[in-house]
């Protein structure tokens, strides 16, 4: 059976370098490489107390090691990859040392195609004493976004402390490498990473991020491999490549998968000769891709039960006139009619089967809507991308990997809209958040696969309109009206969902300094084509400072609270995934009690392109203040070099809904 491991890219990004090492180079260099013993550290590790290069690091990780070796599975004619991994890390201050719990993802399933987490041990050393992890401390769970981990803490972590473990994971798939990561949130000074692969398994290696190599060789080992039929060797390619003083890498708001920008060297199958059998080449043209997806049984067999769908779909719904209004329906239908399982892929379960266990993969779901599309006569395609935290794709050339999600394109005239069935409470055309990630590749059978830009909903609107007035005694109460839109309505839906709604008016409810608010109802929240409207009371108790009176008028919570951009510099792109705005009525009478004193100015700050905007304007008419706050932002991706002008917009902001008050003063 062909697994779905889609094509999977890596778009090359400013300041990201890309280097393709092909299997036949032998690269070597005089340095020698390190072999660090488990549960030996060194004197001169022990007395470390700080990185020169980075002072204010929590820890760093002294030793790293990777080694990936084949052996043969004599019963199976076959062979599995073995993975050893050895790390080892210095603490400089416990206090703020944020990675004593290691997670260890691993993929678990029954006989041959599950893979097998061995030989795990952890220790944590304090100068001569060692504390070893105990068997019973090691647990296996399940982690959402990753699925199977194994999961531990260091014991006894101080100032000082030496953290290492190592485990071995023995893995069928070849085809899922995936190389080997340099770098990490604390600084590396020695990372390594040694594979010894048979001629039969193929790759190109490419190596990403600033950090150059301190150590590259490729040998071959004439006899490295004994053969699965037990009849002779095979030569191995054994590749060495070494990192030493890696900066740490720190993760910025606002930014797509970590996997684009940090130095890292993957393993991209190139082609796999069978050791019986068939050969499988896995980098091809698109054309040869399109017809592997086609004729698979995973992917373009389930694309052919346009029948079976017709007959399942309500006669009211396929007699609807409009093509919009029809496509429509038939989305709420596959939304209302499946639940999500949490899987992005599941080979097991075909369209049919999840239609009748009402429950599936994001693929099962999602394919299931390209046949109730084209069944109900409109015109639908299967789009296979990569999600946000997977890493960028790019079109150089296809390469059998990793992509692990899979969209609807409806076509309607000569509208594209991108379609996903999976969240119960996304309104159509509006994809999840993870899914906004540059492109996807359409695969169309009949005129040939082609590259679409993700585009996200534009509508993304939060709106509030609140209505002061002032009692006898100085205090402001009154009503607030708000609503959400687009991404920012899902959002508060998956929240709700997520904690329930009574936590929900819970939190929102909760009390800050001077502000109560009661009476907090959510209207709308099944009704997923409106937006979310949330109203509720509320009571302000103003500041006194002598004479004089300070109203904070943004009392509400906001979209953006805080400036996300309190760095320096910034080294990567900005990516908020989606346009959006707020708008904040606020209107005060102050009635026979108060006099203005003071009012904030009215003003205003755009981004260069007129890819933002934001104001705030205060205007006094008799007794009653009417406040208007305006955001935009109409661009959505940013570069790096415009992280001054985003920071400065939006620290201008925040000073504008938080810091600016208005001064009273009562009426003699």
């Amino acid at each position: 059976m062909f697994y779905f491991a889609a094509i999977f890219f890596y778009m090359i990004l400013k300041k990201v370098a890309l280097f393709v090492l092909f299997l036949n180079v032998c690269l070597s260099y005089s340095q020698s490489e390190r072999n660090d013993e488990f549960g030996k550290p060194t004197e001169k590790e022990f007395a470390l107390q700080s990185y020169e290069a980075e002072p204010d690091a929590t820890g760093v990780i002294l030793y790293e090691s990777g080694n990936y070796y084949a052996i043969p599975i004599i019963k199976r004619t076959s062979a599995k990859l073995v993975k050893e991994i050895h790390r080892k890390i210095k603490v400089f201050d416990a206090k703020k040392f944020d990675y004593a719990t290691v997670e260890i993802p691993y993929y678990d399933a029954e006989g041959y195609y599950g893979e097998e987490i061995k030989d795990y041990k952890a220790v944590t050393h304090n100068g001569p004493i060692q504390d070893f992890v105990p068997d019973g401390s090691f647990y296996k769970t399940r982690k959402s976004g990753v699925g199977n981990v194994l999961k531990f803490t260091f014991p006894n972590v101080q100032t000082g402390s030496i953290l290492e473990y190592s485990y071995t994971i023995v893995t069928p798939y070849f085809y899922e490498l995936d190389g080997w990561e340099f770098q990490h949130a604390l600084p590396t000074i020695y990372s390594t990473f040694k594979t010894e692969l048979p001629f039969y398994f193929q790759y190109n290696r490419a190596l990403f991020g600033e950090k150059k190599l301190y150590i590259e060789r490729a040998t071959v080992n004439k006899n490295g491999f004994r053969l699965p039929s037990n009849s002779g060797f095979t030569p191995t390619e054994v590749d060495l490549y070494v990192m030493t003083n890696v900066p740490s890498f720190q993760e910025e708001e606002y930014m797509l998968s970590q996997k684009n920008y940090i130095s890292r060297i993957i393993y991209e199958p190139l082609a796999f000769k069978a050791f019986y059998g068939f050969d499988q080449v896995f980098t091809r043209n698109w054309k040869d891709i399109d017809k592997r997806f086609e004729n698979d049984e995973d992917f373009g067999e389930q694309l052919n039960q346009k029948s079976y769908f017709k007959r399942k779909i309500p006669n009211d719904i396929l007699k609807i006139d409009t093509d919009l209004e029809r496509a429509k329906a038939v989305y709420k239908f596959i939304q209302e009619e499946y639940t999500w399982n949490g899987r992005y892929f599941n080979y097991e379960i075909k369209v049919k089967d999840a239609f009748k266990e009402k429950l599936g993969s994001v693929a099962a779901i999602n394919l299931s809507l390209v046949n109730a599309l084209e069944a109900a006569g409109l015109t639908a395609k299967p789009v296979l991308i990569s999600t946000r935290q997977n890493g960028l794709p790019t079109e150089l050339y296809p390469v059998l990997s990793n992509f692990n999600y899979v969209l609807t394109l409806l076509k309607i005239n000569n509208e594209k809209i991108l379609l996903d069935a999976t969240s119960k409470q996304a309104p159509f055309g509006v994809i999840p958040f993870q899914a906004l990630n540059v492109q996807g590749r359409v695969m169309d059978f009949k005129k040939g696969s082609y590259w679409m830009p993700i585009e996200p909903f534009k509508e993304n609107i939060h709106y509030s309109n609140a209505q002061l007035t002032t009692d006898s005694q100085g205090n402001f109460s009154g009503k607030v009206n708000q609503a959400s839109y687009g991404y920012i309505g899902l959002g508060k839906r998956n929240t709700i969902e997520e904690e329930s709604l009574q936590e929900y008016i819970k939190t929102q409810q909760k009390d800050k300094a001077g502000i109560e608010i009661e009476d907090y109802q959510v209207e709308d929240l099944n009704e997923i084509e409106k937006p979310l409207k949330e109203n509720y009371k509320v009571a302000i108790e103003p500041e006194t400072v002598s004479d004089k009176v300070i109203l904070y008028p943004f009392f509400n919570k906001t979209y953006i609270s805080e400036n996300p951009f309190k760095m320096k510099e910034r080294s990567y792109p900005m990516d908020f995934g989606f346009p959006f705005s707020n708008t904040y009525l606020i209107s005060i009478d102050l009635g026979t009690v108060y006099e203005i004193e003071q009012l904030p100015k009215s003003r205003s700050i755009k981004l260069p392109s007129e890819d933002g905007e934001c104001s705030v304007t205060y205007v006094a008419e008799g007794s009653k203040i009417n406040i208007r706050f305006n955001m935009k932002l109409n661009a959505y991706r940013f570069p790096s070099d415009a992280y001054p002008s985003l920071k400065e917009f939006f620290g201008t902001m925040v000073t504008m809904l938080k810091e600016e008050s208005i001064i009273l003063k009562k009426k003699t």
